[in-house]
């Protein structure tokens, strides 16, 4: 997964961006036609694939030994590979960049990496709004198929140019950032070393990520040599861009298409709720076979029903904020449909309410319909399911360390990146192996302000701690052999013993 970070001088990238967006033409596609997608990437391969190197080895090795890895990204692909395969051609950049996304997320649309990065080609926050990729509450262009592989496949043209036409550089760069590539470089030269990418010393995830690309190209050039099955994949469209000409309920798509509810999320997964942007743009993606029916259908729909709409009395006490949240809506979406400039509202006025026309639970890969089932997701061993609500001047580090948890762990299991922040209130999922069976564990911080004859021993028996715990929760504030009257303390309590 991607670790870029953003490091990088901001002028610099910015520089960088307004470049490649102004110097990028599309090129005419071919129209040649291959037996499958695969011949057609083959064909596009510009990378030296014969390098023999111990490290591509070993990915090769990974790759082949898991047949069932390679069926399924190939399953997930099927509906994204023409496409990028077409942006590949367009601007004549190497053919293994359309398996970039293998490396980077399995071709899972929906995949978040601990880097905070998102989608296919797992975009960062910063650089996906560099590259025009728009993130709201509606919609996340980090996960939007056409605008993701338009961004990615520029961003690392731009990085190639950066690097002087050298790939492999441009590609670790696109891993870890061109600031740590180039600070890699730099090193190299002042102990009079080489500074191609086998020769530097990168992070761990950079020096396989490369490797894990050629090995790919390698074993998808030479299958049936390595033994392994490819899925075929139709070297035609998978799907076609639908105008709607407004804001449409998704699960409406869905039936207006005669598609499943769940193929429109995988095609469009950059919707992060129940219906598309209020703002536009006013698109969607569906399955070439459907295209007609579904404009058909469309046309025949008043575009008052391609929404359900509420009428709502506004209460003493609501306001914008919390009449969005009872709908799954936004304060700027009532806004937009109620025609309100400012944000006062007062009670007895009628709004119209934008609403799904289904439950929630149907809308199965809505953000919180995601999270829903990553928390409920049972995990591996002797642990137990802990339900933490976070409180003021909470971190991840501090929860995760009281419950003898990884960071890590704590943000994968909470669909959460370790940087990202907490909200007061929010409720954690922890898988605790700290419980006894049968008992449950409500942990809470708590600051306890010494008291005159107060002992480590005599705090640690009033709140039923260790005495090394509360050791190590305060390393630095009991390195003195006595405790000190009006000395603040960080415990880590259970309230259900």
């Amino acid at each position: 997964m991607t670790t870029r970070t953003d490091s990088e001088p901001e002028q610099k990238r910015s520089d960088m961006v307004l470049t490649v967006l102004e110097d990028w033409q599309p090129q005419d596609i071919s129209h040649t036609t291959y037996e499958d997608i695969w011949q057609r990437i083959i064909a596009s391969y510009q990378l030296d694939t014969n390098i023999d190197n111990p490290r591509i080895e070993a990915q090769l090795n990974w790759y082949k030994s898991h047949q069932a890895y390679m069926d399924r990204v190939a399953e997930r692909g099927v509906r994204y590979l023409h496409f990028i395969a077409e942006q590949i051609e367009a601007r004549n950049v190497p053919g293994e960049l359309a398996l970039l996304p293998i490396v980077e997320s399995a071709f899972d649309p929906f995949a978040y990496s601990h880097g905070r990065a998102s989608g296919v080609w797992q975009f960062i926050p910063s650089t996906g709004r560099d590259f025009g990729l728009q993130q709201d509450w509606w919609h996340d262009g980090r996960r939007d198929i056409r605008a993701a592989t338009e961004a990615a496949l520029m961003y690392l043209d731009a990085l190639q140019r950066e690097f002087n036409g050298d790939w492999l550089l441009a590609l670790a760069a696109y891993n870890s950032g061109a600031g740590t590539v180039r600070k890699a470089m730099r090193k190299n030269r002042a102990r009079g070393r080489a500074t191609d990418f086998w020769s530097l010393d990168l992070p761990k995830e950079t020096r396989d990520y490369v490797p894990k690309l050629i090995a790919l190209a390698k074993l998808i050039k030479s299958a049936e040599e390595y033994q392994v099955t490819l899925v075929p994949v139709p070297d035609e469209p998978y799907f076609a861009v639908a105008e709607t000409g407004g804001q449409i309920d998704l699960s409406q798509v869905a039936e207006l298409a005669q598609t499943p509810l769940d193929e429109i999320y995988k095609l469009n997964p950059g919707f992060n709720r129940w219906a598309t942007r209020p703002t536009g743009p006013h698109e969607v993606l569906i399955p070439v076979a459907q295209y007609e029916v579904f404009t058909e259908q469309l046309a025949a729909l008043p575009p008052s029903a391609r929404l359900k709409w509420q009428r709502y009395a506004v209460r003493n006490g609501d306001s914008l904020i919390t009449i969005a949240k009872q709908f799954h809506t936004t304060p700027e979406a009532l806004k937009q449909a109620n025609g309100i400039r400012g944000n006062i509202i007062r009670a007895g006025e009628q709004l119209l309410i934008p609403s799904a026309f289904k439950s929630q639970d149907a809308y199965s890969h809505s953000v919180s319909q995601r999270l829903d089932r990553l928390k409920t997701l049972r995990r591996p061993g002797n642990s137990e399911r802990v339900e933490y609500r976070v409180r003021s001047g909470d971190s991840f580090w501090e929860i995760a360390r009281s419950h003898d948890v990884k960071v890590s762990e704590l943000a994968r299991w909470n669909g959460m990146a370790p940087g990202d922040p907490l909200r007061a209130g929010q409720t954690l999922v922890i898988w605790s192996k700290k419980n006894m069976p049968g008992k449950r564990e409500v942990i809470r911080k708590v600051n306890y302000r010494v008291r005159p004859g107060d002992s480590l021993a005599r705090i640690s028996q009033k709140f039923n701690v260790r005495v090394s715990d509360v050791k190590r929760w305060n390393s630095s504030q009991v390195k003195e052999k006595y405790l000190q009257p009006g000395q603040t303390l960080t415990l880590y309590v259970d309230v259900m013993r």
